[in-house]
């Protein structure tokens, strides 16, 4: 009698889920041939989910500014659910509001992402996260009753950028930010996730948001509690750069060198800027190198960054017109003023006439030493050799990017005044409120005041901004503490000896800018 084969391992799997399933051995084989395909096909599906990376393109170019992406979100940004959960799971931090309005984030027409904010899909996750805007658009009335008119190219006078990145840091040591508290949030905003989805932000997705919130706390919470607050309208420009995109370690950083806060600047008519020497300390004279140096500041890195992008938006700023000014003063004064401010200012800022500004001065655009200007010198001494050394050895090295025009100076830049009405307060630091009190001695400018309002000043030049007690939070805005560490409200004496006919008259002037 002819011995039976063993069943091998196969046979063997066969007949028990038939047995199972109660299905004939074809209908198995069919079966595990069908199971084996939806493997194979979810794991494609995966892999193709995971090389997504997709972002809105936006046509008219006022929204590609205000939402398109510079390549920031993939290194710094956060879901786009969890963005929308937040106001819900810190309602003390956002006034009660399911917006960002609580930290100076404007909003437009464009969608429920505040201006300055871009959305990308990448790896089946929508992130959103900085683009130019950011820094760059903000409001103004001529009353307290008026709607803000949303100006693009401005200084962004109403975001408070370090109270926002505070409270990043602050909730990324909060039991709020744990994966179920977030996914409930998240349900309440309006996500809807399958089970699988739900599995993958429980366990990894918010995890790891959280992961990347502790690391930049872990980077940036020295710098900041050294620091005064910055007030809204205001960034420290590198130091954050050089412990986030740099990996420098506070300890690594001079003491003078570690309070470098300033204004945001307007970037208006950037065309005739070219060959200038830019940034408030003029370290750079290339338009190209001075965008791309920014766009790190707001988070892309040289893997992530979107030149394309960052060049269309160059391209628009280049001739974008600053709004007319809407204060109406008396054409005999300003005539007066113009005569004033030839023959004191023009040199080295540029002057207006009937065609518009005109970018000519035999110092226009380049470095005044701080000791004759005699401003605080916090800005200045931020940026440091050592630092300029590492941006032109490290960043894009090898590409046609490499940057090569950073140069350490001594001073701050002398820039054109164009759209001046938009642009207080002034000084390099936003120091001084309005340009009446620019041309006054030090000891009359205002030791605080109140910055983040948007009421023109159609008298002084500037933004409404009254007098405040630093110890005592004003009822709107931020009290700006003169006396603080990089707010110093000195020098720039220039025009503090006229008479005072003579400063209205200037003032009448500087006020058609």
């Amino acid at each position: 009698m002819k011995a039976t084969p063993p069943i091998t391992h196969v046979e063997r799997l066969l007949l028990r889920r038939r047995r199972l399933l109660g299905l004939p051995a074809v209908a198995a084989i069919v079966l595990l041939i069908a199971l084996g395909l939806a493997t194979v096909i979810a794991g494609i599906v995966a892999v193709r989910r995971l090389a997504i990376n997709d972002t809105p393109i936006h046509a008219d170019i006022v929204a590609h500014f205000a939402h398109g992406s510079i390549g920031s979100e993939e290194n710094s940004g956060l879901p786009y659910w969890i963005w929308q959960a937040l106001p819900r799971l810190f309602p003390e931090r956002f006034d009660g509001r399911l917006d960002y309005k609580a930290f100076g984030f404007l909003y437009d027409r464009q969608g429920e992402l505040p201006i300055g904010i871009a959305r990308r899909a990448y790896r089946g996750v929508d992130l959103v996260w900085f683009n130019c805007a950011i820094c760059h658009t903000g409001t103004w009335r001529a009353t307290e009753g008026d709607v803000p008119s949303i100006v693009h190219g401005m200084p962004s006078n109403n975001l408070d950028l370090y109270r926002f990145v505070r409270f990043l840091l602050d909730a990324a040591a909060d039991e709020r930010l744990a994966p179920e508290r977030v996914l409930r949030a998240m349900r309440d905003a309006g996500a809807r996730l399958g089970i699988v989805d739900r599995l993958l932000w429980q366990y990894y997705v918010i995890p790891s948001v959280r992961e990347g919130l502790v690391q930049r706390r872990s980077r940036l919470l020295g710098l900041l509690a050294e620091q005064p607050a910055w007030g809204p309208g205001r960034v420290d420009t590198f130091n954050p750069y050089k412990l986030q995109q740099m990996g420098m370690m506070l300890g690594a950083l001079a003491p003078e060198e570690r309070i470098g806060a300033a204004d945001f600047p307007s970037i208006f008519h950037q065309k005739p800027r070219d060959g200038m020497q830019l940034h408030w300390d003029g370290n750079n004279t290339s338009l190209a190198e001075r965008n791309l140096s920014a766009a790190l500041g707001a988070g892309v890195t040289p893997d992530t960054v979107d030149h394309g992008a960052i060049r269309r938006v160059a391209d628009w700023l280049g001739d974008l017109q600053p709004p007319p000014s809407p204060h109406k003063v008396a054409p005999d004064a300003a005539e007066r003023g113009r005569a004033l401010y030839m023959a004191g200012c023009a040199s080295c800022h540029g002057y207006r006439d009937a065609t518009g500004y005109v970018f000519k001065g035999a110092t226009l655009g380049k470095v005044v030493p701080n000791a004759e200007l005699g401003v605080d010198p916090g800005r200045l001494d931020s940026y440091t050799a050592a630092f300029r050394e590492r941006q032109l050895s490290e960043l894009f090295a090898g590409t046609p990017y490499r940057f090569a025009r950073f140069a350490k100076t001594d001073g701050y830049a002398n820039l054109p005044l164009d759209g001046l009405w938009l642009r207080g307060p002034y000084l390099h630091n936003g120091a001084v409120p309005t340009l009446r009190d620019l041309l006054s001695p030090q000891a009359d400018r205002p030791a605080a005041f109140v910055r983040g309002l948007d009421v023109v000043d159609g008298r002084n030049g500037g933004f409404v901004a009254p007098r405040c007690d630093a110890k005592t939070p004003p009822p709107r805005g931020f009290c700006f503490d003169t006396t603080r560490p990089g707010n110093g409200n000195g020098g720039h004496r220039y025009g503090t000896d006229l008479a005072p006919g003579q400063k209205d008259d200037l003032l009448a002037y500087l006020l058609t800018f």
